[in-house]
């Protein structure tokens, strides 16, 4: 919180002298202009050539100081954004508002675990985590929160995230460079697209034709003004007749490459900037370098290709402006030679052009994985085994604020499976929740809310929150059903940690508590880690048949002062207490 307070101060001194530099160039500027305008009319009226002098220093000043007020408008922008981050953040440590991207469009209901432990959404986990601005960013961060690595990545993964974890301002440069550049799914599947369809350049003919026209018409020209001749100028005139007719002969050539180029030049600069600082920075961390590895290709670096291939959308994308292109192509063939050095450039990088932005996407993730470590310290690194023992001290879900947060402890070394029970509103399903998401957030390299934790990462298998499926016609039973055969389906083929919330809720009581009771000996003969919660206490007979495999854990409730109270923690046994009575009692139903 504090840094994050100093940073907003630093940059918010930063924009005062900025804009205060910004409004005396803009003052300066003028009066070289007045300067320029005023000794240029005395140039040519009063024919002194002393005053060439002025004329030429004034125009030159002027130059320099449109690059400089240029820079400083960049430099205004950058710092604003940053601001902006900055305070992002103080609003999210302190509670006040989450205003990142939600990642809703990537909630995949048929997931094993992205809808039931609320990956997606308003409060989410991606939510809390996201720190990305562009397509890709997002996407690897939504795609990796889905996955399970091998633990040679997880173990990079945590190396690079703790690597970047103290790098504040440096993960905030290239949060700020993404979030100016507006980059978006359209763009990006438009680039793409264009980098991975082969397009005919102009033939060696045209080529040919593009390189002597223009050549020929400066020779007319000159001949013209030397001879003033009339063949001369008929000569000009057809010469720049052909150099436009040239043009159109490549017209749909040019449209197929052109694409949104004035925003696709704009994207490809910041794209190259980010590059660049990803490039520049030193890394220490495994992970980190193989990124910055895959920014070189052929002694070359990405962000100056990049960079180029920006420069060459922005020229073609002149030629919506109707006077350049009928000046610069009827005497230059301008938009001709432009294609022909985009397609070069297209067959000779484009192939790289998917890696290049993928490490865009991944040092976003890491980022993101690193500000979510950096706001939350207390949080710890899972060692990783390779023997399924899974032991998780102070277990907390990492979305809860500290402050009302609840921990608890577990170990699946003894009893790999977890009968839980206990009374609605008791903490049984936020218990479950927390085992997942902590099990997500493993996998992927992250760290846990946890004091300390040893884990074997496995896949995550959850049936928590089904709905029913008016599309398809399926009830919630049919759905609930099909996603307990999937998870058996799943766990044939590897051990995989499964969590179940209150299963067959659409069926009678005898029924469900045959089915719970035959669901649970069918997931730990595949030998899975992991819980169940129920509300039906015969249930948890079952651990008497398999005391080396199920334990009973529960959540009590008890009555203080005429209210309910709820500890949130954690015992051993079978639930005891009934709250749902009292309840309806209390609030006389009955």
């Amino acid at each position: 919180m504090s840094s994050y307070k100093a940073l907003k101060k630093q940059h918010t001194s930063s924009l005062k002298k900025l804009k205060k530099q910004h409004r005396q160039i803009s003052a300066v500027r003028l009066l070289i202009a007045v300067t320029f305008l005023f000794s240029g009319y005395q140039y040519f009226s009063l024919e002194n050539g002393l005053l060439f002098i002025p004329l030429g220093i004034s125009l030159i000043g002027f130059i320099v100081l449109m690059k400089r007020h240029q820079k400083i408008s960049w430099d205004i922008q950058l710092t604003q954004t940053l601001i902006e981050i900055n305070q992002n953040e103080i609003d999210f440590v302190e509670g006040n508002s989450i205003s990142f991207y939600d990642g809703i469009e990537y909630n995949d209901h048929s997931h094993f675990y992205a809808h039931d432990l609320d990956i997606f959404g308003s409060n989410s986990l991606y939510q809390n985590i996201n720190r990305t601005a562009t397509y890709i960013g997002q996407k690897k961060l939504a795609q990796l929160l889905l996955s399970l690595l091998s633990q040679k990545e997880i173990k990079q993964n945590q190396e690079a995230i703790k690597e970047l974890s103290d790098k504040v301002e440096w993960r905030q440069s290239i949060l700020a460079l993404a979030k100016i550049s507006k980059d978006s799914k359209s763009s990006f599947e438009k680039l793409l697209f264009w980098a991975n369809n082969n397009s005919d350049g102009p033939s060696k003919k045209a080529q040919w034709f593009s390189l002597i026209a223009p050549i020929l018409l400066g020779l007319s020209i000159i001949g013209y003004f030397m001879s003033y001749h009339s063949v001369f100028g008929n000569l000009i005139l057809a010469l720049f007749i052909f150099n436009l007719a040239s043009l159109g002969a490549q017209k749909k050539r040019i449209e197929r490459e052109i694409m949104d180029s004035g925003k696709i030049h704009e994207i490809l600069k910041h794209y190259s900037l980010i590059i660049q600082s990803i490039e520049q920075q030193g890394f220490q961390s495994e992970r980190l370098k193989q990124l910055q590895q895959q920014l070189i290709y052929k002694s070359e670096t990405a962000s100056i290709q990049i960079q180029s291939l920006s420069r060459l959308f922005s020229d073609m994308d002149s030629i919506h402006n109707v006077v350049g292109l009928v000046v610069f192509n009827g005497l230059f063939q301008y938009h001709v030679h432009i294609l022909k050095h985009l397609l070069l450039w297209k067959k000779e990088h484009a192939s790289e052009i998917t890696s290049w932005l993928d490490c865009i996407g991944e040092i976003e993730t890491l980022n993101s994985l690193a500000n979510f470590s950096y706001n939350n310290q207390d949080f710890t690194f899972p060692d990783l085994n390779s023997g399924y023992k899974i032991n998780m001290n102070n277990l907390g879900h990492p979305l809860l604020k500290s402050t009302s947060r609840i921990t608890n402890s577990v170990d699946f070394s003894k009893q790999q499976f977890i009968i839980l029970t206990g009374s609605n509103m008791s903490g049984k399903s936020t218990f479950l929740r927390t085992l997942g998401i902590n099990m997500v957030l493993t996998g992927i390299g992250s760290p846990i809310c946890a004091s300390s934790a040893t884990i074997h990462p496995l896949p995550v298998l959850v049936s928590m929150r089904l709905s029913d499926s008016l599309n398809d016609s399926e009830s919630y039973f049919f759905a609930e059903v099909k996603r307990l055969k999937e998870i058996i389906t799943q766990l044939k083929g590897q051990k995989s940690f499964v969590l179940l919330d209150e299963i067959l809720r659409g069926t009678n009581s005898d029924d469900k508590r045959s089915g719970t009771i035959n669901v649970i000996k069918k997931i730990i003969e595949q030998d899975a880690i992991g819980a169940i919660a129920t509300h039906d206490l015969e249930v948890c007979l079952t651990t008497n048949e398999y005391p080396d495999v199920l334990t009973n854990k529960c959540f009590e409730v008890e009555i203080v002062n005429d209210n309910l109270h709820f500890d949130y923690k954690l015992r051993d046994g079978i639930c005891k207490n009934k709250s749902a009575t009292f309840l309806m009692k209390k609030m006389e139903i009955f």
